[in-house]
């Protein structure tokens, strides 16, 4: 078996889940911003992955043969929500009626995508560890003779 097959999958799964913190921090960092630099309001972004996962049996028969394993595609783009209207006469960016314009960000299902991307996360170090004691004790046991 081919260890850097199970390294490379986990290591993709820890990419796209650091990846997935790393928008969900910028779009709670950015929850109050009125305007960007290009003078337009922020737009909440989300990670996608694109990918045509094949089902476990194809993927198991293209590993077992020597194979590579099918990486997801990722991108990230940006979600059409409408912003919130805050009352607030005070602030730079208000309009006639007082209002001002937040992004559209859902604290709430910002943080649960906080959660679930550092639990996968998690799960994808203790898959990688797991392949890397079997490879220890493959090593162990080959070596032994």
């Amino acid at each position: 078996m081919d260890y850097r097959n199970a390294f490379a999958v986990s290591a993709a799964g820890m990419t796209v889940q650091k990846l997935r913190l790393d928008v969900t921090a910028l779009n709670l960092a950015n929850m109050q911003t009125t305007r960007g630099v290009d003078g337009k309001p922020f737009q909440p972004m989300r990670v996608v992955v694109d990918g045509q996962v094949s089902a476990f049996a194809n993927q198991f028969d293209r590993l077992a043969s020597g194979g590579t394993a099918a990486l997801p595609q990722v991108r990230i783009e940006t979600m059409n929500v409408a912003p919130r209207l805050v009352l607030d006469p005070g602030h730079p960016d208000a309009d006639e009626r007082g209002y001002v314009s937040l992004p559209g960000v859902d604290h709430v299902g910002e943080m649960v995508n906080l959660s679930g991307a550092l639990r996968t996360y998690e799960a994808n170090v203790v898959a990688l560890n797991a392949a890397k004691a079997m490879a220890q004790k493959a090593l162990e046991l080959g070596g032994g003779q």
